[in-house]
């Protein structure tokens, strides 16, 4: 079962080039801090433009560097099956845990185009598969009664939900009798998402501050509910700030100001604003993160 706060790491670049290096440390980082999980290569790392060949790098570097210390779910996904495959493939050739699958964005496929999407992916595969159900990106949404579908195939091992429906977790679970993995895909809900039943969340904040991330969680699991109120009131303001601008460009200012990784983006993301840059130092140092 995946639970706790699992990251979706930033790809770090020096310049237009990836920063192997930089990789490696964010990933030791992250294990050291807490951080239960690692999710390479989705968007907030910046998988669309990524060629082929870095998208696998980058699972390999991560899945090396893990060594088996925390499981790494690897982004593979794509509106294109065969090319989602591909990467499926190339995560279990270096070892990563399960991949990370959306739905079929800007195809706009129906309820059944969604279900014969992730069915083609589970039959081609061997590793097990979280759906990432975000409609404001994917356009598309799989309704609870096609996401328990979708759960019947033995490998589909949970759902990252970002659609902002915190009903969502509670419909789906009087559908899904299984064991299932529910997680949030949004910083700002993770807390009262758990609370209706979720056990984690991939999170963009984790970038920048994966131990209070990581404790947020720990809480939640351990039923401390007031506490983690408590820590999310404090968190809000940097859950914000880090989509200020469009990811992930606030999160990697957020790294650079820690001095782990550039904040350099591949276009059409582009620099922030002074103002944006100015929101996030203050917030950090009011979480004294810096």
């Amino acid at each position: 079962m995946f639970r706790g706060s699992l990251v979706a790491l930033l790809t770090p670049f020096d310049g237009d080039r990836l920063d192997e290096a930089a990789l490696r440390r964010l990933v030791d980082w992250h294990i050291e801090e807490g951080t239960h999980g690692i999710v390479p290569v989705g968007t907030t790392g910046e998988s669309p433009t990524l060629s082929h060949d870095e998208h696998c790098r980058v699972i390999e570097i991560v899945a090396e560097q893990a060594a088996g210390r925390v499981p790494v779910i690897a982004g593979a996904g794509s509106n294109n099956p065969v090319e989602a495959i591909e990467y499926s493939n190339c995560a279990q050739q270096a070892g990563a845990d399960a991949t990370l699958h959306v739905a079929g964005y800007y195809n706009r496929p129906n309820q059944d185009g969604l279900y014969a999407h992730f069915k083609m992916l589970h039959d081609a595969t061997e590793l097990p598969i979280i759906v990432y159900n975000i409609p404001p990106r994917a356009v598309v949404d799989i309704s609870p009664q096609t996401m328990a579908r979708i759960a019947e195939l033995p490998r589909i091992a949970g759902v990252k939900d970002a659609t902002g429906d915190l009903a969502r977790p509670w419909a789906e679970r009087q559908l899904i009798k299984k064991s299932f993995a529910w997680l949030s895909g949004e910083d700002g809900t993770a807390v009262s998402y758990n609370v209706a039943g979720g056990q984690g969340c991939i999170s963009v904040t984790a970038n920048v501050a994966p131990r209070l991330c990581a404790q947020l969680q720990e809480l939640t699991l351990a039923g401390k509910w007031e506490e983690a109120r408590a820590l999310q009131d404090r968190l809000l303001p940097l859950h914000q700030a880090m989509f200020a601008e469009p990811n992930p460009a606030c999160p990697k200012y957020g790294l650079s100001l820690l001095g782990l990784a550039s904040e350099d983006c591949r276009i059409p993301v582009v620099p922030l604003q002074d103002s944006t840059k100015a929101r996030i130092r203050r917030v950090m140092e009011e979480l004294e993160l810096i």
